[in-house]
């Protein structure tokens, strides 16, 4: 599975940790800062949405074309790149998204006589009845799942040091496989890779292998000391998002040069808000089979319109590549003159990755060979405003 988003940036501001209260200084300059910023935000979204202002803002693009991104990427003006991903980029590993016609997994939960496909990712739901949740997440927990072409792409920006962030609407893991680590993630939706009881005064943690054991055995999960339900850390509809996306969106997107937008819809809140997040100047690419995310008036004066813009005539800045996800990093790829680099990494990662599931798997004690990767979800309250993206 892939995507989803979670409940409204409201219940879940920048998370805690932020400035330190041991003087009153700290604590007042930290606020500017913070307020400062807030108002540069506004100060833009209003010039950009309503026309207001001089000049327009600086191009940084020869031409909105792929060709002119990997252009830029290649100057020394392009030093940190923030990745926004959803359930495409899974795709072609075996994954299935959520909203595709026919194939996608909102289309195919007839089996599990929900009173709406959304339910089986929602916590009210969950909480009266959690089993039909693990009968799916075993049913898309088949064997070890593969990397794509775009999750390889990223690890080569990291490798080129090129990465500031990937935000990943994604539950799947694919990017901590392919390289990726926890530094250079903000899992907006959560992880399969810990879980918790549901328990108020108890909220146990639990492993992965744990979760996997009790999924296989047919049997939901509960708590040993509480036995209370016992709930992978993926964001339900319902839920807010991680306080790291919160804290992190603050910095990141002020020293972001470069955008790069694949595989998702842009139709759930707060994630699909965070391309009007960047400077007025930074280039935004989207590599997607659609284009998506383009202005709506009355969203952007909310703060909510992903505003980006292929075809106006003040377009400036917004490149749209339609088409297969890893058809489109592999294309970037070559134009910056990584192709044959980003070729041998997927072939060398694959073969690793086929070898490891060939062998026998070790005693927990002497380190446990990892297991497959559990497939994707969503999570969070209504869609488009709270959040649930997992159901791209």
């Amino acid at each position: 599975m892939a995507e989803q988003e979670a409940p409204g940036a409201a219940d879940a501001g920048p998370g805690p940790g932020s400035d330190s209260p041991d003087s009153d200084s700290d604590s007042d300059s930290g606020a500017g800062a913070s307020g400062e910023s807030e108002m540069e935000f506004l100060r833009t979204l209003l010039s950009r949405t309503l026309g207001l202002g001089g000049e327009g803002p600086e191009k940084v693009l020869e031409e909105l074309t792929l060709e002119g991104v990997s252009r830029f990427m290649l100057s020394d003006q392009c030093k940190n790149v923030v990745c926004m991903v959803g359930a495409g980029i899974s795709t072609s590993a075996g994954i299935p998204d959520f909203r595709s016609p026919g194939t996608g997994l909102y289309a195919n939960l007839a089996s599990y006589n929900l009173p709406y496909p959304e339910a089986i990712f929602d916590i009210r739901f969950f909480k009266k009845n959690p089993e039909p949740f693990f009968a799916l997440a075993k049913e898309l927990y088949p064997g070890q799942f593969k990397p794509t072409v775009c999750h390889y792409f990223m690890r080569l920006l990291k490798e080129k040091g090129l990465l500031l962030r990937c935000y990943t609407q994604n539950i799947d893991t694919l990017e901590r496989v392919a390289g990726l680590a926890a530094e250079d993630l903000v899992e907006a939706h959560g992880t399969f890779f810990t879980s918790h009881c549901l328990g108020t005064a108890c909220r146990k943690q639990y492993n992965l292998d744990w979760m996997k054991e009790k999924i296989f055995s047919s049997l939901v999960p509960k708590c040993d000391q509480c036995n209370n339900v016992v709930k992978p850390d993926i964001v339900f509809f319902g839920e807010s998002l991680p306080s790291r996306f919160f804290s992190l969106m603050q910095s990141d997107f002020q020293k972001v040069d470069l955008l790069l937008v694949m595989g998702t819809s842009l139709q759930v809140q707060p994630f699909a808000s965070l391309v009007s997040r960047v400077p007025a100047k930074t280039p935004r690419l989207l590599i997607n089979k659609e284009k998506t995310g383009q202005s709506d008036f009355c969203l952007s004066l909310l703060g909510y319109g992903p505003g980006l813009d292929f075809d106006s005539d003040k377009a400036y800045r917004d490149v749209a590549w339609l088409g297969d996800c890893d058809a489109g990093c592999a294309a970037l790829a070559e134009l910056l003159g990584w192709k044959t680099e980003l070729q041998e990494l997927v072939k060398r990662e694959h073969a690793a990755i086929d070898t490891k599931s060939q062998q026998p798997p070790r005693d927990s004690a002497a380190g446990s060979t990892p297991p497959p990767q559990p497939a994707q979800t969503p999570g969070s309250s209504s869609e488009k405003s709270s959040g649930a993206e997992g159901k791209e």
